[in-house]
């Protein structure tokens, strides 16, 4: 992780903040002078350690004003993150993965009109014949009904790829992800194989207005967990998950 954050720094990026102390930033990501535009040209030129730093020193007021200017849009059927809009996941899961009672949840949901986010399973097991039972079903839906949302079944990204070259209609690809390489590797995880997945899930050509197909998970603490932070705070070691 640490030679990702290195290699992908962008020095020119972050040549206009690099005189400030975190306090400094702080005040500057507060000010005027950081609209969405300048903050998108910073972006790549900030560390997630820097990012971590100047965010201790922010209470909840600040980090909303801050974070309404930063403009993050992404689509593949649907479009999320524009501003004035908020998207939701419709999450039917099952304690058995039943095909029955995972499409009651899906229509209990989509009455409510929840789902424009992602339609978003947490299968029982990581058994790919179960999962591949549960993405024909939202396949099948979706399809039908011409919902313009995009599905998937939170397994390990390894059983997701193996599902992609088996044919199966798999929109997103999830995976769990962490700060450091040691909390990576306890999901059996590597920036190689998140590659390799993404790469599948673009040549499938899924998504009508978009190609954002990878959905991480973060921010539970892993790297504490699996005693693999090294030492360092949880408010840093997630920031590097971002990386």
């Amino acid at each position: 992780v640490t030679r990702l954050i290195m290699d992908s720094h962008d020095t020119a990026a972050f040549a206009p903040v690099s005189g400030l102390t975190v306090g400094e930033l702080r005040e500057w990501l507060l000010s005027d002078a950081a609209d969405a535009a300048t903050l998108a040209a910073l972006a790549p030129g900030l560390t997630p350690e820097m990012v971590a730093a100047v965010s201790k020193l922010m209470g909840n007021a600040d980090l909303v004003a801050v974070a309404r200017k930063v403009q993050v849009v992404t689509a593949f059927r649907s479009t999320i993150g524009l501003p004035g809009r908020l998207a939701t996941r419709l999450q039917p899961n099952h304690p058995t993965d039943d095909p029955a009672g995972v499409a009651a949840a899906l229509l209990d949901g989509l009455l409510l009109g929840s789902g424009d986010a992602v339609i978003g399973i947490n299968p029982a097991t990581d058994s790919p014949r179960a999962v591949r039972d549960l993405l024909d079903l939202l396949d099948g839906v979706i399809d039908r009904y011409s919902i313009p949302t995009q599905s998937c079944v939170l397994c390990h990204v390894t059983t997701s790829i193996d599902l992609m070259e088996r044919g199966a209609p798999v929109d997103l690809v999830f995976q769990s992800i962490a700060g450091t390489q040691a909390a990576n590797a306890s999901f059996g995880v590597t920036l190689g194989l998140l590659d390799e997945a993404y790469e599948a899930a673009r040549s499938l050509a899924r998504g009508t207005v978009g190609s954002n197909a990878l959905y991480f998970e973060t921010g539970q603490g892993s790297a504490l967990s699996a005693d693999a932070h090294h030492g360092v705070d949880q408010q840093t070691v997630e920031a590097r998950a971002y990386a």
